[in-house]
C-alpha cells in the first residue's frame, strides 16, 4: 500500500462534522467506485488494515465495506487532494461495491472505458484458455506470434490512415490496439504500466 500520509495532516476542520470525504476507485479500471466519509479512527484502521473502513454517519459507528458482504476493498494507495480536505483512495475490490449488486454505486455502464474492461476479458482468457477462443489461440502461439500480428495490424493502420479511409482505418485500429492489449498480457504487462511510462516522460519533460 502507497501512502505516507497521516490524519494530522489532513484538513478535516474545513468539514463541518469534522468527517473527510474518501473516493473509491478501482486500481485496475480507474472506475470510480463510491463515496464515504472517515474519521481519524476510521483512517487509522484503513491504513493499519489496509482495507476500507469508513465512519457511517447513520449507524454513528465504524463501518469496514464488505463485513457482511465479504466484498472488501483493498487499498493499493492513499492520497489527499490540493487543499487535503478530501481522500482519493485507490482499491482492489474484492466483488461487487454497491448493495444493488453492481460494480460501482454510479451508472455501472459508463464507470469505466471499454478498453480497459477488453483488457479484463484478456486477462481472463489468459487463465482461464478457453479452447475456442481466438485469445486462447494467441496466447498458445506465443509472444513472437502475437509481436507479429500486432505489426501487421499497425501496417494496415497506417495504410488506411494515408489513404485516407476513416472508417477502414478506425476498424484496422479497433485490430491493432486489440493485439496490442494480447501483447501486454502475454509479456506480463497493462494498461496502467504504459500510463506510468509516459506520466514519467511527462514530469521529464
Amino acid at each position: 500500500m502507497k501512502t505516507t500520509l497521516q490524519f494530522d495532516e489532513l484538513n478535516q476542520a474545513k468539514n463541518a462534522d469534522g468527517l473527510i470525504p474518501a473516493i473509491i476507485q478501482d486500481d485496475s479500471t480507474l472506475a470510480v467506485l463510491m463515496l464515504g466519509y472517515m474519521n481519524r479512527e476510521a483512517f487509522d484502521r484503513s491504513l493499519a488494515e489496509k482495507r476500507v473502513t469508513f465512519y457511517s454517519r447513520t449507524k454513528q459507528r465504524l463501518w469496514t465495506k464488505g463485513e457482511t458482504s465479504g466484498n472488501y476493498m483493498q487499498i493499493v494507495s492513499i492520497e489527499a487532494d490540493c487543499d487535503s480536505d478530501a481522500l482519493l483512495i485507490r482499491v482492489i475490490p474484492h466483488g461487487p461495491v454497491c448493495h444493488r449488486g453492481t460494480q460501482s454505486c454510479f451508472c455501472d455502464d459508463k464507470v469505466e472505458g471499454f478498453i480497459r474492461r477488453l483488457q479484463k476479458v484478456i486477462q481472463s482468457r489468459h487463465i482461464d484458455m478457453p479452447p475456442s477462443s481466438y485469445t486462447t489461440s494467441l496466447f498458445t502461439k506465443g509472444v513472437a506470434k502475437i509481436a507479429q500480428k500486432v505489426g501487421e495490424e499497425a501496417v494496415e493502420t497506417v495504410i488506411e490512415a494515408v489513404a485516407g479511409n476513416r472508417e477502414a482505418m478506425l476498424y484496422e485500429a479497433g485490430d491493432l490496439v486489440y493485439h496490442l492489449l494480447v501483447l501486454l498480457e502475454a509479456t506480463g504487462c497493462s494498461i496502467a504500466d504504459i500510463e506510468q511510462e509516459l506520466a514519467k516522460r511527462h514530469r521529464i519533460s
